[in-house]
């Protein structure tokens, strides 16, 4: 790799940059330089800087030239051989949807890789059971009789093994179809499953030719989820991912509660049935036990199908009996658990069996299914126990054909694991949003609640006129919500027919509860046949994505959506003119773990509403209400049904934290 001009991101992004030289329709943007100084000043000083920058800001261009810079200086070291190159700075660029990945690897990378003087390097890095893996795809079609009992699995496999002759990515994405779950299992690429160099097809792995390209990449592409994995699997020694030099979150208001997801612990019976399934199938004579003819395994499995049912129904009754009515459990469960320690039997039985064979791919795949057993067996005990210190616990009970039931274990504060195992060990974290900030510039509520204690803080405003291009409706003569539940939501339902009409359609109706979005679609499908609108309800058995596209083809169209909604849609155009908040999103307590994060305020004294709900709410709202507004060009109105925005003391908090438009009280 030459070494780099020293360029700066004044001299990419300004007026007079090399972008401007290369496009002679550039709209030079203050804010989008402003931020992207900022970033460059953060990394040249191994700084953490948090950044709400407005829709339409380019806030991807802002943190991408100055982290591209960054690692291309002209000290850099060459690599060394092998696959990891020495000294070699990264930055990680970690994003929360699949949308944002793809315009950043298809649209933005690309368009910096052609205009910028020096070559750099940038991989979307994919978790490991993205990948197929080739020994276990030949040892699957081996055992196809023993393993797969229905002919869709057996017809999944044989597209797959045609497929994987002919790949070059070789993961999901690269796939013409969603395999069966139980047909990717058989498949995929497994830490613990794994030969390494040992494997005869180790020259030809398509994840390791990944990792390689990973370890020799500047930029790293990342999902939030796949980077607190790695985080967590730091843990205890492993990683995922490089090292890096810097960290850039974008949409890192969601950051929080992906890294409770990841830094807690699950278990459910339904993996542990599955688990025992793969093993052995008593009904279809089918598994991996019976494929190597291991009878005492097979009988061991038998048995645990019975006690593992009979755990969980006593933990179901428990639950019943012990548990808060959310599912909470507050100290640990004094049951009898027989499950634990007859799947580490199992386990130890399996890896003494897998000591016999002769073959490495044979011993290995039983290896790693017993390693699993014991994962599972140490998730009950460790939930059971509460070992997991500083956490909230809860069981959820979901009853259908099949009762699933699910036990988890979450970090109440996951910002004080952040500050010592995040902030405290990597020089550089850019945290980034369009909605971070409560009010006019507070970034308090974030870095309180992600153990920031450090670092600059920029807040850069949308390049967009809303004054011109938005209109924000407030209704002050409407029943109080949380005083008058059913008086408001009949008074909701005639506004929405008001406010849908002023625009025929092409309205998003955001909802803060699926029982009042499916109780105003029975209410008001007809009246929407007769006007000739079309409704389109979040919840109906098609996707998010699916639901999306019929909207926007529909010029009368009207989406009602609940949570997903509210974030990370993009409707530009005249598709989406007019959007409609029903109630201020604030979250109610009664989830175990934001009932224990409001317990936590409160037991220091602080006022769990104002410091917690409130900011969470009203970063809610930005997000909602910045579905409207994508481009300079686009038009429309937001409409406030809850009154409680001008009736009470805390409503000027999210008033202040919405764009400068046009106000409109009825």
């Amino acid at each position: 790799m030459s070494e780099s001009p020293p360029l700066s991101a004044e001299q990419i992004l300004g007026p007079q940059g090399r972008i401007a030289a290369r496009l002679p329709n550039y709209e030079f943007r203050a804010q989008q330089l402003e931020m992207a100084q900022a970033v460059e000043r953060a990394i040249a000083d191994k700084n953490h800087l948090i950044v709400e920058a407005g829709t339409g800001t380019g806030k991807s261009f802002a943190y991408l030239v100055p982290s591209i810079l960054s690692v291309l200086n002209p000290s850099q070291q060459k690599q060394s051989g092998g696959d990891r190159p020495t000294e070699k700075k990264r930055v990680v660029i970690s994003t929360q949807t699949i949308s944002l990945q793809e315009q950043l690897m298809q649209k933005d990378i690309p368009f910096l890789n052609s205009i910028l003087p020096v070559e750099f390097s940038a991989v979307l890095v994919k978790g490991r059971g993205n990948y197929v893996s080739l020994r276990r795809l030949k040892g699957a079609v081996e055992k196809t009789v023993s393993l797969f009992p229905d002919e869709h699995q057996l017809q999944q496999l044989t597209s797959l093994n045609r497929w994987s002759k002919d790949t070059n990515d070789g993961s999901l994405a690269d796939l013409g179809f969603r395999p069966l779950p139980q047909v990717w299992e058989e498949v995929r690429s497994e830490h613990g499953n794994c030969l390494g160099r040992k494997c005869p097809t180790y020259e030809k792995c398509l994840y390791y030719k990944a990792r390689r390209r990973v370890w020799n990449a500047d930029l790293l592409v990342v999902n939030h989820a796949l980077f607190f994995a790695d985080l967590a699997l730091r843990r205890e020694g492993a990683s995922i991912l490089p090292d890096y030099e810097a960290v850039i979150f974008d949409e890192a208001h969601t950051l929080e509660a992906v890294a409770s997801d990841h830094l807690g612990d699950a278990v459910s019976n339904t993996q542990v049935n599955y688990m025992l399934t793969k093993l052995f199938n008593d009904r279809a004579n089918k598994g991996l036990l019976v494929h190597h003819g291991f009878r005492k395994g097979q009988q061991m499995v038998s048995r645990l199908y019975m006690v593992a049912d009979d755990f969980f129904a006593r933990i179901d009754q428990y639950l019943k009996e012990h548990g808060s009515t959310n599912g909470r459990v507050r100290r640990p469960v004094n049951l009898d658990n027989g499950l634990t320690p007859e799947l580490a039997a199992l386990a130890s039985s399996i890896h003494e069996f897998a000591e016999s064979l002769e073959k490495d791919e044979e011993r290995i795949e039983l290896v790693a299914a017993a390693d699993r057993l014991n994962g599972l067996a140490n998730s009950l005990k460790n939930w059971l126990e509460q070992n997991l210190a500083d956490a909230v616990y809860w069981g959820e009970v979901s009853r259908g054909r099949q009762t699933r039931i699910k036990l988890t274990a979450a970090p109440i504060d996951v910002g004080a694991v952040l500050r010592n195992e995040l902030f405290d060990q990597i020089p550089t974290t850019v945290l980034t949003s369009a909605t971070i900030a409560v009010g006019q510039q507070s970034f308090q509520f974030v870095k309180n609640r992600l153990g920031l204690s450090s670092g600059e803080e920029l807040k850069v405003g949308s390049p967009f006129n809303y004054r011109e291009q938005m209109k924000l409706i407030l209704c002050r003569r409407m029943p109080d919500p949380s005083q008058e539940a059913q008086a408001y939501e009949r008074a909701a339902f005639e506004r929405i027919k008001k406010y849908v009409l002023q625009t025929r359609g092409r309205a998003f109706v955001l909802f803060t509860s699926y029982k009042m979005l499916n109780n105003c679609a029975q209410q008001l499908q007809g009246w929407f046949n007769e006007n000739g609108l079309n409704l389109y309800t979040q919840g109906k058995d098609v996707s998010r994505s699916l639901l999306l596209d019929r909207f926007r083809k529909d010029p009368a169209g009207v989406l009602f959506g609940s949570d997903s909604f509210w974030q990370g849609v993009d409707v530009p155009g005249e598709a989406l003119q007019n959007v409609i908040i029903t109630r201020l999103p604030f979250s109610v307590p009664d989830q175990p773990l934001r009932e224990a994060r409001v317990e936590r305020i409160r037991q220091r004294g602080g006022n769990p509403f104002l410091e917690y709900q409130v900011p969470e709410a009203v970063i809610k709202l930005k997000q909602g209400v910045g579905r409207l507004i994508r481009t300079q060009s686009d038009r429309g109105q937001v409409v406030i049904l809850d009154p409680r925005i001008q009736t009470k003391p805390y409503g000027q908090q999210f008033l202040t934290s919405l764009p400068d438009c046009e106000i409109v009280v009825e």
